[in-house]
């Protein structure tokens, strides 16, 4: 009995031990990763509304290529954008200035990297100059939220203006919902916060620069998508010549659509079919009511 035992002990050792080394290597090869030699660079800003995991020295890539490395992440006092600062090698100096830099994921779990698609622009992006647009890294959230039918957020490339809506009933309405027009997204759920002078919920809607001419007398309207996906505020553009502002309150408003008030609807006025028989004005016919 002695000999299948020391087996066993032989087998976990191995085991542990060929785990520690694997981990080694993994830890190893993440280092020499992260501390790749770039020759002479040159540095451009980015900003990004959402950084995700996004650390110093990730990769910067052109078509899947290392280009550059993170060089700095910080976030400036009073503002809601963290400033990226990208060291791009000197070889790769012809970046159009209308390229857009996105923050993508390796793989399922991997590290998190910048990369940038080239724009068609003939102007180039100077030494200290800006890429300003920009996609945020790809939240959870969103990708349930696609998942389940809401639809995905507007890329915010040009920046956004913010317009508020109080409704007296938000449903499960949350921070990061689509807001959409005809349909397509063209923003997102900024702020939900209860007002306590008028006892409503106070939306902040962020809204894509791009769509600046909704009219001011537009309504917003709490829908979900499909019977059990999430909710989205919808906007319904009305006919006023002047259009919506940045700060300016969305005065047309519909609540979420309760599950009790549908039920209560349908209570109290019926099936289609009762409706039918009472505007006839007859009484329906029953077996018992026959000679």
């Amino acid at each position: 009995m002695s000999q299948p035992r020391s087996s066993y002990a032989i087998g976990t050792g191995l085991f542990i031990v060929l785990g520690f080394a694997a981990l080694a290597y993994l830890a190893t090869q993440t280092s020499s990763v992260a501390n790749v030699h770039q020759g002479a660079s040159y540095i451009i800003d980015t900003h990004f509304a959402n950084i995700g995991q996004l650390k110093e020295r990730a990769p910067v890539k052109i078509a899947g290529v290392r280009v550059g490395q993170v060089r700095s992440i910080t976030l400036e006092p009073g503002q809601e954008v963290a400033d990226v600062k990208l060291a791009i090698e000197k070889s790769y100096d012809r970046i159009p200035l209308d390229s857009v830099a996105t923050i993508y994921t390796s793989g399922l779990l991997g590290d998190q990297y910048v990369g940038i698609q080239y724009g068609s622009s003939k102007k180039v992006v100077a030494p200290g100059g800006t890429l300003a647009l920009t996609k945020p890294a790809q939240q959870l959230e969103e990708m349930l939220g696609k998942f389940f039918g809401a639809g995905g957020v507007a890329d915010n490339l040009g920046g956004t203006y913010a317009v508020t809506a109080n409704f007296t009933n938000i449903g499960a309405l949350t921070v990061g919902a689509p807001v959409k027009m005809a349909g397509v997204p063209i923003g997102s759920v900024q702020s939900v916060v209860a007002d306590p002078v008028k006892l409503d919920a106070k939306v902040t809607l962020a809204i894509d620069k791009r769509y600046n001419q909704i009219p001011d007398d537009s309504a917003a309207a709490i829908f979900t998508s499909g019977l059990i996906g999430t909710q989205y505020v919808a906007i319904q553009p009305g006919g006023s010549p002047t259009a919506l502002k940045n700060g300016d309150e969305m005065i047309l408003t519909q609540s979420a659509m309760q599950l009790e008030d549908l039920i209560g609807k349908f209570l109290v006025n019926g099936s289609p079919s009762d409706k039918k028989d009472a505007g006839n004005g007859k009484p329906s016919a029953s077996p018992a009511g026959k000679q």
